[in-house]
């Protein structure tokens, strides 16, 4: 089984309105899979897809090599999941909710609730009614939920919302433990880059509802996109300068007065000289390495390229 899930062509459409379209996804078992995009780009449609809740319009999904259908039981059972926001029976407490999901799940693994608690610090409210939990604490509760039984898959929408950094540090720590030492494979979607990118093996980019790239991280890390940034009073003239003076050709240019310029045969010495000596004043330099966040925006043509 090369993928331990995959999609082909998948899309959905609501009315005429078309939210996926031809979304094709391969995700390696073993490993954390990172699906990205902004807000509304299509990320929760095709997780409500592929967890079942939402019918395609088109297209198919495998999950650990059998086609997915609206009878695929068994094969959902291997699963954990939390969409949009987890539910809960809000006048019972965190552990009879776990207990809960035990039952109707067939697991009976004794000290899985208490150890599913304890590894989302929330012990000291097990026996609190789920109305007196916070949104964080909510949150918590749900991916306790969903990695309680050992899923082979986990997949999760966003699920560091309303946790505050040190909660979102313990949701990463955690998602590689269960990774490396579980060998569970997890799908996790987020509009927030830095995220994904201190975790993630592969990621998926998804905007205005189709899939623009699957790459892996050690991919994107050996591309080498080093680029020289600069600060300057005129990014305009500044542009002209580099390209007319300095014939290059590959940089961009944003609106906040920084350039960054991916042509190698410059020093930044050579740089600085030359727009000084054309009166453009230059506020910063300096050598730095793209990120996903870079590779992003660039890949959906967010910000200014020079053309």
């Amino acid at each position: 089984m090369p993928f331990i899930l995959q999609t082909n062509r998948l899309s959905k459409k609501i009315g005429s309105k078309m939210l996926v379209t031809d979304v094709d996804i391969h995700i390696r078992k073993g490993e954390i899979y990172g699906f990205l995009g902004p807000n509304g780009a299509g990320k929760t449609t095709v997780m409500k897809m592929i967890t079942n809740l939402w019918k395609p319009a088109s297209g198919t999904i495998e999950l650990f090599g059998e086609r997915l259908t609206p009878k695929s039981y068994d094969v959902l059972k291997r699963m954990g999941s939390i969409i949009e926001f987890p539910v809960f029976y809000d006048h019972m407490t965190g552990r009879e909710n776990l207990q809960l999901h035990c039952e109707y799940m067939g697991y009976y693994n004794t000290g899985s609730v208490e150890n599913a608690m304890q590894m989302l610090n929330l012990t000291d409210a097990a026996d609190q009614p789920v109305r007196n939990y916070s949104l964080g604490m909510k949150e918590r509760l749900g991916i306790a939920r969903a990695v309680m039984c050992k899923p082979e898959l986990l997949i999760l929408d966003e699920p560091t919302n309303g946790l505050d950094p040190a909660g979102m540090k313990q949701i990463r720590d955690l998602l590689k433990m269960l990774s490396s030492e579980y060998g569970i494979t997890i799908m996790i979607s987020s509009h927030i880059l830095s995220e994904v990118e201190s975790i993630a093996d592969t990621v998926g980019i998804i905007h205005h509802g189709r899939m623009m790239k699957e790459i892996r991280m050690q991919d994107i890390e050996e591309m080498n996109l080093n680029y020289v940034e600069i600060s300057v009073t005129d990014e305009k003239k500044a542009a002209y300068v580099l390209a007319e003076m300095l014939k290059l050709h590959n940089f961009k240019v944003f609106d906040n007065g920084k350039i960054r310029i991916y042509d190698h045969s410059v020093s930044t010495q050579q740089l600085t000289k030359t727009l000084a000596l054309n009166d453009v004043e230059v506020m910063g330099i300096g050598k730095k390495a793209e990120t996903l966040e870079d590779y992003f925006l660039k890949l959906t043509g967010e910000g200014n390229d020079h053309v």
